[in-house]
């Protein structure tokens, strides 16, 4: 994790002294100084850094007025022979305040400071990150059905779309088989195949949905027929014109 970084300070001995300083950290890379605000702005603008160390007191633009003409705001850290601007410097959020002269010592408790919140708001845009595309994710399973819910019999039942191991046309029903038995959903195959992940389902025959978890094997026939054979010792057979959603399927499953 390397911080970029500028020094703006009209004092040549005093930009010296922070470089020199700076050498120690292998987190901090110095881009550039500047011995003004106009060329503070200008440096700025040109090398994007991550953090400036800035004077308050120049001869053209005061250090405050600096970083409010800045359009990209770098974390900042003043640096300055007066204790009576701090206040000010804190309102804008700067990280630290350093007293000049300030030491080696002194400077680690800023830099640390600094790395700690770089730190602190990277995990917190993976935080936002990760969210949103659970988010996402969630809002694409919600397009498809998760569940079958039937009435057999007095009763309600809930199947659970994994445990379907394939859907089979049965006049106005559609037969779903599972490995416990099978079940009378009063759907059109067409209107359920649109509720079904892809991901999960390969419609192989006008009649026949499977899902893949269950597919044990495929075998080429001939006449872009395939032979599929399920989990569960069923074997049934495709038709040609799924052809083409076949033979994806089989240039996914590598």
């Amino acid at each position: 994790m390397t911080l970029r970084c500028l020094i703006i300070d009209d004092e040549f001995l005093a930009r010296q002294r922070l470089l020199k300083l700076l050498e120690a950290f292998d987190s901090i890379l110095v881009v550039g100084e500047c011995r003004n605000g106009a060329d503070a702005l200008e440096k700025t603008r040109i090398k994007e850094p991550d953090l400036i160390f800035l004077d308050i007191q120049m001869p053209d633009i005061d250090g405050f007025t600096v970083y409010e003409k800045l359009e990209k705001k770098p974390y900042v850290i003043f640096t300055t022979a007066y204790d009576t601007y701090a206040l000010n410097a804190f309102k804008i959020n700067a990280v630290d305040y350093l007293l000049k002269p300030f030491d080696e010592e002194r400077l680690t408790i800023a830099v640390n400071r600094i790395l700690e919140i770089q730190k602190t708001n990277k995990a917190s845009q993976l935080e936002k990150q990760i969210k949103k595309l659970l988010q996402n994710k969630e809002a694409a399973s919600s397009l498809f059905i998760n569940q079958i819910r039937l009435h057999e019999k007095g009763r309600d039942l809930v199947i659970n779309i994994d445990d379907v191991i394939y859907f089979k046309s049965d006049g106005n029903y559609i037969q779903i088989i599972t490995n416990d038995k099978s079940y009378l959903y009063r759907k059109t195959m067409n209107s359920l195949y649109e509720k079904l992940d892809l991901n999960q389902f390969l419609r192989i025959h006008r009649a026949l949905i499977l899902n893949k978890v269950y597919i044990k094997q495929c075998t080429y026939i001939n006449n872009n027929v395939y032979r599929f054979t399920l989990k569960n010792g069923v074997e049934v057979l495709s038709s040609r014109s799924f052809s083409s959603q076949i033979a994806e399927y089989l240039s996914s499953e590598g």
